[in-house]
């Protein structure tokens, strides 16, 4: 197990490790003093919290513990009867126990709770409880009203619960921790004027933590409005300049905290705090030396003083136990850097890991887009090869089942000149009964019809060539070139239906222009433009 000062979290258990982090969760302390605190208690998460919000009192089990495992031993004492009565003190020789500052409890005061009868009693008293509530009203107002007639003729016995809200101990309704405060300031100022005390607007709890948090000291006074020695206190002690400008002073480093006995959480305060006497003060400061996380009271204040004992009481203690406050301080404030740095270099380490991913990222993106490019780029370079294969076959199939030129003589036909693209003039007769289309495949396959096709292609397509050729299968030939007669111009589709005798007569000039992408686009344009 690790030790208090130098803690090893990988030494502690699983079970150790979720209970050091439900701790630390719950009370934001250092990890070097949250483990000590937990050995202490058995590793009980409960118990540590405790210890940690009410102060660390003393382990009588630990101390039994380390008492039977370190049995003091008498050694040999040699000395005569004159050192004997020197040694000896009033205590029989006894050395005198350490002062140890007695623990300050974190008190919630605890709401009162509501028992409702039962229904049968309910409904067998309720004309009872709507007679006492309609009689206290009248009497409330009652006394309402005798509040503004004058003191001399006023019924004192009445109104006095009403009219002396401080010292008043009727009526006084449980409110909450921060409205009870309020309560107090208002009845302290309405009794003894607007003073520059300043007193903390809050519960007790509420003031314990922000002094153990802000590792001030803690002022608590406690009044008994109904005790005679308060109004003298009060205004010669507690109001005293040099008390009031030592308590307000920042350099101080004071959280004052009043409450009246007669108000439930100050009550409390006082049975838990042994307050046998009124009017009483006490200095509660964190004790590191006690314990990391003990609020200690280090002063009691009790009955009347006169404001220079008061506040030289006040000085003392606060002079004896300021260095240790100091030092906790400093070190809290080291922690907190080193915490800081470690925060800063973690939120580094994870913006560079970040911007690591992202690269990361990025590059296998681009490596997988590169990727499939390139096997897009592969796949349509093999549906181009395989396209033109095809192309070239369906010429060489279109060509063997194109019908020969018919005689000149024999029956009808259609003669046409067509001017290629190349500026070659070819003059053929076709049948009359012959398509349109039939003339677009004389075109396309003029070359393999006249033995001028490319020799290259000619060769690769020898190597798997089938005799006859055969149409390929799921191929449908595109034509990219367009006939037309130049006047009037008429460009002629290629029509399976229609015949040449019908589309064109008997014999015409014909052009055989290509089809350019560019030029479609153009023409789509010029369409557009004219339309709009």
């Amino acid at each position: 197990m690790a030790s208090s000062g130098d803690a090893d979290i990988g030494q502690l258990s699983p079970g150790q490790q979720t209970a050091l982090e439900q701790y630390t969760q719950v009370t934001a302390q250092d990890v070097k003093d949250a483990i000590p605190l937990l050995q202490r208690s058995q590793w009980n998460v409960q118990i540590a919290v405790a210890k940690f919000f009410d102060g660390e009192g003393p382990d009588p089990i630990a101390e039994a513990v380390a008492a039977q495992n370190d049995v003091p031993r008498q050694p040999a004492r040699h000395e005569n009867l004159q050192e004997s009565l020197a040694s000896s003190g009033p205590f029989g020789g006894r050395p005198l126990p350490r002062a140890r500052p007695d623990p300050a409890p974190r008190i919630v005061p605890q709401p009162q709770t509501m028992h409702r009868p039962p229904w049968p009693l309910a409904i067998l008293f309720a004309g009872f409880n709507l007679g006492y509530r309609a009689a206290s009203s009248f009497f409330r107002t009652f006394m309402y009203v005798f509040m503004f007639l004058p003191a001399s003729v006023r019924p004192r016995a009445l109104t006095t619960s009403m009219t002396s809200g401080w010292k008043g101990t009727m009526g006084r309704r449980m409110l909450m921790p921060r409205d009870t405060a309020a309560r107090f300031k208002r009845e302290f100022e309405e009794e003894y004027g607007d003073t520059s005390l300043p007193f903390y607007e809050g519960g007790f709890a509420q003031a314990l933590d922000l002094t153990k948090k802000e590792l001030k000291f803690l002022l608590i006074v406690l009044m008994s409005p109904e005790h005679d020695d308060t109004e003298s206190f009060t205004r010669e002690t507690l109001l005293s300049p040099d008390v009031v400008a030592f308590v307000a002073d920042p350099a101080s480093d004071m959280v004052l905290w009043g409450g009246n006995v007669l108000d439930s959480e100050a009550y409390q305060v006082a049975a838990e705090y042994n307050c046998t006497k009124f009017p009483f003060s006490c200095l509660v400061c964190l004790t590191p030396k006690e314990g990391s996380t003990r609020m200690s009271i280090v002063k009691r204040l009790v009955g009347p003083m006169p404001p220079a004992a008061y506040l030289a009481e006040l000085r003392a203690a606060a002079a004896k136990y300021a260095p240790d406050l100091a030092a906790a301080r400093a070190e809290r404030t080291a922690n907190e850097v080193a915490r800081n740095l470690r925060t800063e270099q973690d939120s580094a380490y994870e913006r560079s890991l970040a911007r690591d991913r992202e690269r990361a990222r990025q590059r296998r993106e681009a490596e997988a887009e590169a990727r499939e490019a390139e096997i897009r780029a592969k796949r349509e370079a093999e549906a181009a090869e395989l396209r033109q294969r095809q192309r070239r076959q369906w010429r060489r199939w279109r060509a063997s089942v194109l019908p020969p030129e018919p005689d000149a003589g024999g029956g009808e036909v259609v003669r046409l000149a067509l001017k290629m693209p190349r500026n070659d003039r070819v003059v053929r007769r076709f049948a009359a009964a012959a398509t349109v289309e039939e003339l677009y495949a004389f075109v396309e396959c003029y070359d393999v019809i006249s033995g001028t096709e490319d020799s290259d292609d000619d060769d690769e397509l020898d190597e798997k060539q089938e005799y006859p050729p055969r149409k390929p299968e799921g191929y449908v030939h595109e034509y990219k070139f367009r006939i037309a007669s130049p006047l009037p111009r008429v460009v002629y589709e290629p029509d399976e239906a229609a015949t040449l005798r019908d589309t064109i007569g008997r014999s015409g000039n014909l052009i055989v222009e290509d089809v350019m992408p560019d030029e479609d686009e153009d023409d789509d344009d010029e369409v557009d433009g004219v339309e709009a």
